[in-house]
């Protein structure tokens, strides 16, 4: 789920003083790779709860899509799990179908949101079929987000140390940066622009971030990120707590 905070007021200091903060201190199991069998059980358990609920959501969605769009109901998109091992990610379609898709969105790709589709986005609902992603185990609710291809392939070193992670729905990246990324982005009126921005701008922080949670991993800072993504997606504005 994409997340809304203001990056400009956060300074290296602060994202020091988060990684050593006394609640995310138990880092060290954190240098292992692979997910832990806790994570793995709370994964899978925590995605059955809220399937009972969701799952009259997920329906009524996909039903209301394939009356407004028309098929398919889902946007598939081939992602990255760990280096050499490819997934197919799902989320509602948000937009309208075209014969060439890549990269990253920019503002050349809002026409083809749809209106249905922009308030999925703005709900963070067009998300919630990665609940089968994460039963599948390609995913989990905390993590990098999952990259396509071609970021893997363009930076292998650096991904192969992310990537140590399993591929989340929210992650810190998310959570700290998402909303200045938007901006970048809607400034980019060109698939070139965009790809540029995304690359020179946006990935080097993301992976940045993404390499401070792997550093400090931990269930208390995975329960921090999942409360601070609830309650920015239901109270607008909401300021995430240290």
């Amino acid at each position: 789920m994409t997340i809304h905070h203001d990056w400009e007021t956060l300074k290296s200091a602060e994202l020091g003083g988060l990684a050593r903060s006394r609640g995310f201190r138990s880092g060290a199991r954190a240098r292992r790779t692979g997910m832990s069998v806790g994570k793995r059980l709370f994964d899978v358990g925590f995605a059955l709860f809220l399937l009972v609920p969701l799952s009259v959501v997920i329906g009524s969605v996909a039903a209301a899509l394939l009356l407004v769009q028309g098929r398919p109901v889902f946007y598939v998109s081939d992602r990255m799990r760990a280096p050499g091992q490819p997934f197919r990610l799902l989320k509602f379609r948000t937009m309208t179908l075209t014969d060439v898709d890549s990269g990253a969105t920019g503002a050349h790709k809002h026409w083809r949101i749809t209106p249905f589709g922009r308030f999925l986005r703005r709900t963070r609902i067009d998300e919630l079929p990665q609940l089968f992603n994460i039963l599948r185990g390609d995913m989990s609710f905390v993590g990098p987000r999952p990259p396509l291809r071609e970021y893997v392939e363009r930076f292998p070193t650096r991904y192969a140390q992310v990537l140590r992670t399993r591929p989340g729905v929210t992650g810190l990246a998310t959570l700290i940066y998402h909303a200045h990324e938007d901006r970048i982005m809607a400034r980019c009126h060109s698939p070139e622009a965009t790809e540029d921005a995304y690359y020179r701008r946006c990935l080097p922080t993301k992976l940045r971030l993404d390499m401070i949670y792997q550093r400090r991993r931990s269930i208390s800072m995975d329960l921090w990120i999942i409360l601070n993504t609830v309650m920015t997606v239901l109270i607008p504005g909401w300021r995430r707590r240290r």
